[in-house]
Order: C-alpha cells, then structure tokens, then sequence
C-alpha cells in the first residue's frame, strides 16, 4: 500500500542533481529516488528516509613512530536506526570522503531492512593509506578513533565491523578500547572480531558465501547449469576470493580475476585454492603469477563469461563498459559498482543485475548472528551460522525477485521498494516523536 499520510503536498522529492559520476552518494539517491515514487512515498517521510540521522567528523591525532604527531579525519554517519542500533563497517583508506561514507550508510539501512536484520544502517572511514602505516600506528589510530566515538558507539547503539583495509584486530582493538572506558567488557560492541573475542564462525567468509549463494538462486531462474558457466571476478580480497572459491566449488569455471596488480585469466579455468596460497606468500597480492594470462581490468569487465562478480570498489561499471559486457548475471560484491547510467543499458540488454544491497548482505546478516551470539553468551557451529545464512540470503532474493517483477522494474529497484518500504512501515508505525 502507498505510504501516504492525508497530506496534499504533490509526490515531487527533490531537484535532479546534476551528474557526478564520482558521488556515490548520488549513485544511491539515484536509485531511492525511483523507489520512494513506485511506493508513492510520503514526501516527509522521503525526506526523513534520505538523509543521515547524525553525521560525526573527528579529528584524530596519532604519534607516529618517528615521534611526530600526525592529525587523520576520521567519520562515522548514521544514516537511520528506525529498525534498531546501526550496523555499519569502518574503512581505512586515502581516499574516503564524507559523501562516499554517506551513500555506505545509506545503502546499509537498506540491505539490512532486505535481509530482515534488525539493525538501521552506518559507516565509518579514516582517511589514512594503512599500506605506509606499521601495526602500531594503526594500533594507536584505531584506539583514538575508538575513544573519540565512545559516545556513539554501543552495542545497543552503533555496532562497527570490519571493511576495507581493516580486519580482525582492529576490531579487537576496538573492542578492547571501548571496554576499557566502559569498565567493563562489552563483546557484541563490534563485529567481524576473532572467534575467541566473541566471533562468529562463518563470519569472514559470510559476504563471499553469500554472493554464491544468491548466484546459484540466480542461475536457477534463468535456468543455468553451474557447470555450464564461466565467471569472472574482480578484486580477490576476502569477498573477491571467498567467492571464486565457493563458486568454483560450486562446479563454475573461474576464468579470471583480478587485484591491484591487474587481471589474470585462464580460458580452462583458475586454481583459485592455488592463487589464494600464492596471494599469502607473495605479500598479499596475484603479482607476478605465471599461471595465467595477464589482462586489464576494463578486459576483465567485458569478458563473455556468463557470471561477472565486480567486488572490488565503486563506480567500476560505466556505460560503455555495459554496452561490452558479454555477462548474463552480474552480482555485486563490492558496494556501488554500477553507475544509475549503466543500469539502463544491462536493462536493455537481459543482464540480470543483483545489487550490492542483496548480493553482498551476506556479512551484515552473520554480524547480526555474531551480535546474537554475543549477547546470549552461546555460540553456534559454523554449519549451522551458514544454514541460516544460505536460507536467509534464498528468502530475500526471492522476495525482491517478486518485487521486481510485480512492478515490472529491475532487481535492483526492486530491492529497493523492499527495503525501503520496510524502514517505512517502522517508521508509520513508531511515527514522528515531536
């Protein structure tokens, strides 16, 4: 049902932005945009729903090794917590900005709402290039990042997790600054930390399983055998990896994937168990690996391999790179690979397109068990965290495949009515507290 109030304000949201292929902010907007008039939204309720909830900027000073005091910008956006406390990683990298941070938020309020996860949507960034920084200066950033947001964090408040560039310890870190002000140790603080931290088994993992399993649903839609299909995957982090493993295992044929080292491919296929072994014992990365051939990136985008898993970083697939891709499904690993330009285009062309919000919710979905876990002090099998992943991952893309095709739109639109309508329905509920 639309969500309407008696209101007489006419449904227009707000003035076309114009473009800027570098905002994923607007990306994501772009797309809520489309939603909120499917579902007729309330335009007060479009503009409470679209914009972050709080918006923290500190600055966070570290000695470095060499003595000196060196001063990073450090955020963390709460975009909305209508549905419960926020969920949201923290990346460490050179070139966050607030707006890419901003859109990350926005885009896990809605994957959360997808995959029925109680939790409302965040994100967190340092701009800093980790590669230049030894494990103690990001030891100590992480700790003064953690203590000035001790405030906003809180497992019934706003639980981080890992992300880019960051991992395991750092979030032990976290975990253990923000215990040390609390007086106490507060395990389901954060997630993605070590099993014996309070760690989900499965949790490492989750965001690669995920993306397969939803591939696989895919697949037995467009009626696609796995061993019939060829797949190319960019970027061979723990998503890009954990993917090509599981997908591999799943009888597909890995022709390619790639770094940032560049792309490698095999027509036969990759040994992926292979490259995984070489990538940790060669410094973290694919360079110099003999058993492929090497390629470009925009090569390995526009393969004709039936399958292609983009998990690396935003804004990767443009126009023109849609018109060349010889992909059938494409299944979003990273967040905001596909530019709103290039929807239309795979639109056209029959590629079917799981989007970020639904491929890659697989990590959020076993934080929220790792969140569980923590606060009931009882920890599952890892068979049993991915049971329940395999079936709640299954459960939202069939939902949002019946979504997309009761209103005649992409997946991803579709995807997004679901989340959004879901945060809308809380919000009706709870209504506006004045």
């Amino acid at each position: 049902m639309p969500f309407s109030f008696d209101v007489h304000e006419p449904a227009v949201y707000r003035e076309p932005a114009p473009i800027d292929h570098d905002d994923p902010f607007q990306s994501m907007m772009e797309r809520f945009d489309v939603a909120a008039e499917i579902l007729e939204l309330n335009p007060g309720f479009y503009e409470y729903l679209c914009r972050p909830s709080r918006i923290h900027i500190t600055s966070v000073p570290v000695e470095m090794d060499s003595g000196r005091v060196k001063v990073f910008e450090g955020y963390r956006v709460i975009h909305n917590n209508v549905l419960g406390p926020s969920k949201g990683g923290i990346r460490y990298a050179p070139d966050v900005t607030l707006n890419e941070v901003k859109a990350l938020a926005g885009w896990m309020t809605w994957k959360c709402a997808l995959v029925d996860v109680p939790f409302g949507g965040a994100k967190g960034g340092i701009v800093c290039d980790p590669s230049e920084m030894s494990p103690k200066e990001l030891e100590r950033l992480t700790r003064r990042y953690t203590a000035d947001l001790f405030d906003v964090f809180g497992p019934d408040k706003d639980i981080p997790a890992p992300d880019m560039n960051t991992n395991e310890q750092i979030m032990a870190w976290v975990l253990d600054t923000y215990s040390m002000h609390a007086r106490r140790t507060e395990n389901a603080v954060v997630t993605g930390k070590p099993v014996g931290l309070g760690g989900s088994r499965g949790r490492r993992e989750a965001t690669g399983r995920g993306v397969m399993t939803v591939t696989m649903a895919a697949m037995e839609r467009l009626g696609l055998a796995p061993s019939d299909c060829t797949v190319a995957v960019q970027g061979f982090g723990n998503v890009g990896s954990t993917a090509a493993e599981l997908l591999a295992a799943q009888g597909c044929t890995v022709v390619a994937v790639s770094d940032v080292t560049g792309g490698y491919y095999n027509e036969a296929g990759l040994d992926i168990k292979e490259m995984q072994t070489y990538v940790e014992q060669n410094g973290g990365t694919l360079d110099g690996y003999e058993n492929a051939q090497p390629i470009t990136n925009e090569e390995l985008l526009t393969l004709d391999a039936d399958v292609l898993v983009p998990a690396a970083k935003e804004d990767q697939i443009d126009r023109e790179i849609a018109e060349e891709t010889g992909a059938r499904i494409i299944v979003e690993g990273a967040n905001g690979p596909t530019l709103p330009e290039a929807d239309e285009v795979l639109q056209d062309k029959g590629v079917l397109v799981i989007p970020d919000i639904l491929a890659n919710a697989g990590g959020v979905t076993v934080s929220y068990f790792e969140w569980v876990q923590d606060r009931q002090g009882f920890f599952w099998t890892e068979e049993r965290v991915n049971r329940r992943l395999d079936r709640m991952m299954r459960d939202a893309f069939d939902k949002a495949y019946k979504t997309a095709d009761e209103h005649d739109v992409s997946l991803r639109i579709g995807a997004y009515v679901m989340g959004i309508r879901k945060v809308a329905e809380a919000l009706r509920m709870r209504g506006i507290y004045a």
